[in-house]
């Protein structure tokens, strides 16, 4: 095995967070084949791999970003795929950051479509614009998928042939941390101090958007005779803007920074009342209930009705089941969600329903072996459909 010739592995991270799964894959493939993994494409720093180009210049957030920044970002592609097909390696992969990494794709699989190629992280074909996924099929063999429900939402729409492989969550040790602090016995009397955990997103519109509500909401829970200590993680480019923000609150919550501390915040919370977003998977996972909220953007309400999914909650997707209650625009109502919150204080069935949920989640995303290892097969699969070994 190990007389054979290297693999030469094309792969394309548009983003610093897809650095780890492409080395998880490279560790896999040299681990479960023996054999010598040579790298060319984009990004990869954990492996040495030296980058075609600043990675800042694909990570646009905005409309107006995008289409300011367009030619510089179709030369980027342009330069990516050119080089990527020069070295005619065994297989590309590319990794989530799909307007970049998959316009990548299509132009190498023109240029040289003896080439396979996998794509990691599914688009979310299943909750807008649903003609991407059939739109991919020529130019993609496979879709590494790191929710569970996304293969059958793929072949449903027609599109690449797709396998779960796992999410990083599953196995991330503050996750793991938390949900063992959430499974110990708790006090769930009604004279306790609770411990709430608030989550107004992450992004500087969210946080403007729902601050208002969640205070509010805190406003009316003290005044209904409870005691709270709350906990408020966030992240540092949003944080000067949360202090500002909840300054004017009843109660003041403790702002969280460190990673660790977060962890520690979410073993301890008896309840989180939080932006909608991946924080959801995040907590669900580790065991908190919670109630979801958002109030969508002018330029978002314009285009809500391309959103196709029933739930914008992963956990509710998952468990393919309402599992956490959900409050959009209008019905972000302060009084409502203080009752709601209430409901998931005490030993009550809402709280035993979340709880209950949150298990079949965990059991639904569960996987056997490393993700790296089940991407690697694919990968390797794909190499030897292409007769290129």
């Amino acid at each position: 095995m190990a007389t054979e010739k290297p693999l030469k592995i094309a792969i394309v991270a548009g983003e610093e967070s897809g650095d780890l799964l492409g080395a998880d894959i490279v560790e896999a493939l040299k681990r479960t084949t023996g054999r010598e993994v040579r790298l060319v494409g984009r990004h990869l720093h954990a492996l040495g791999l030296t980058p075609l180009f600043d990675g800042g210049e694909i990570a646009l957030m905005g409309l107006s970003a995008i289409l300011r920044e367009l030619p510089r970002l179709m030369r980027r592609i342009s330069q990516t795929a050119n080089a990527v097909a020069g070295e005619k390696p065994d297989c590309l992969v590319t990794i989530d950051s799909p307007d970049f990494s998959l316009r990548v794709a299509k132009k190498v699989r023109a240029a040289d479509p003896a080439i396979p190629i996998v794509h990691y992280v599914c688009p979310s074909v299943w909750a807008w614009r649903p003609g991407r996924a059939v739109a991919m099929k020529p130019y993609v063999d496979h879709i590494l998928c790191i929710l569970p429900f996304e293969v059958k939402e793929l072949a449903r729409l027609g599109g690449p042939p797709g396998t779960y492989v796992g999410h990083r969550l599953t196995h991330d040790p503050g996750v793991l941390s938390a949900a063992k602090a959430q499974s110990l016995p708790r006090d769930l009397s009604d004279d306790r101090v609770k411990t709430l955990l608030v989550l107004p997103g992450s992004r500087r519109g969210e946080v403007r958007r729902l601050v208002g509500p969640f205070g509010k909401t805190i406003s009316i829970l003290r005044a209904r005779g409870h005691r709270l200590r709350l906990l408020l993680p966030t992240v540092p480019h949003v944080a000067d803007l949360v202090r500002a923000s909840v300054a004017s609150w009843d109660e003041k919550p403790e702002i969280i920074l460190d990673p660790e501390r977060k962890w520690q915040a979410f073993g301890k919370a008896d309840a989180a009342l939080i932006a909608s977003g991946t924080v959801s998977l995040e907590l669900a996972l580790s065991g908190v209930p919670m109630i979801s909220c958002y109030r969508l953007d002018p330029v978002m309400r314009m285009v809500q009705r391309l959103i196709t999914v029933w739930s914008a909650a992963l956990p509710n997707l998952i468990a393919d089941r309402p599992v956490v209650p959900e409050n959009y625009n209008e019905y972000v109502r302060p009084h409502y969600l203080a009752r709601q919150l209430e409901a998931l204080f005490s030993d009550t069935p809402y709280r035993a329903w979340q709880k209950d949920g949150f298990a079949e989640v965990a059991r639904r995303m569960a996987v056997d072996r490393p993700s790296g290892d089940i991407a690697a097969g694919v990968v390797m699969k794909c190499i030897k459909g292409a007769n290129r070994e």
